[in-house]
């Protein structure tokens, strides 16, 4: 493993250990809570807390287990309902964000899946004031094609992110914010496909061409 490599993969754990603590947190404070708390009322309150905290952090490790690792479970082609159910779930816990669909295959390429779920991550992201996420994924003409659109007010988009999705390397290297932008241009890149978006204002484009072996 080449010291790139190494430094990839110690940043995008620093981004799974950054997306985790908050609802890791809310479990360890929920659970000093319940120590301490007799009414019961406010136990019931508190095991509500307790429950929505682990169900948050079970889905993101969902998430990151196949979008960043090498998710053992699956073959080659992982079925698209597999990702649709990580990105559902993630986006449950945001009500300010509505989600669509529009599938076209029944199963991609287990890279094309990893560019899929991060690509939705970034536009989830980019959705801080709310809106709406779209996402399409087909096969054509032996490639897999995949699109996300984030649309809402005042789009949050990092430039350096950009730069990452483009293979540019950022201002300042790599940071647990761009690793995993830079993780799947490399990833298209090595599939002989490529990485694109558009932003303006009020909304994101992005999106993926990855030839199928």
């Amino acid at each position: 493993m080449t010291d790139t490599s190494i430094d990839l993969a110690a940043l995008l754990c620093s981004r799974l250990c950054h997306d985790l603590l908050s609802p890791v947190g809310a479990l360890s404070n929920g659970l000093e809570l319940l120590a301490e708390e007799r009414d019961p009322e406010m136990r019931k309150r508190c095991m509500e807390l307790l429950e929505q905290s682990a169900r948050i952090s079970a889905d993101k490790l969902k998430f990151f287990r196949l979008a960043f690792g090498a998710a053992g479970g699956f073959g080659e082609q992982v079925p698209v309902q597999e990702p649709r159910a990580l990105i559902d779930a993630l986006v449950a816990n945001n009500d300010r964000i509505s989600l669509n669909w529009a599938l076209g295959v029944a199963s991609l390429p287990k890279p094309a899946v990893k560019v899929l779920l991060n690509l939705a991550s970034i536009g989830i992201d980019a959705l801080v004031r709310g809106g709406t996420l779209d996402i399409g994924a087909e096969s054509r003409d032996g490639a897999s094609e995949i699109v996300v659109r984030a649309a809402g007010p005042r789009i949050a988009f990092d430039k350096e992110v950009g730069k990452a999705l483009s293979l540019e390397m950022p201002t300042d290297g790599l940071s647990s914010r761009t690793a995993p932008a830079w993780m799947i241009a490399q990833i298209a890149s090595g599939q002989g496909g490529g990485l694109q978006y558009a932003l303006t204002e009020d909304a994101l484009v992005m999106g993926a061409v990855l030839p199928e072996a």
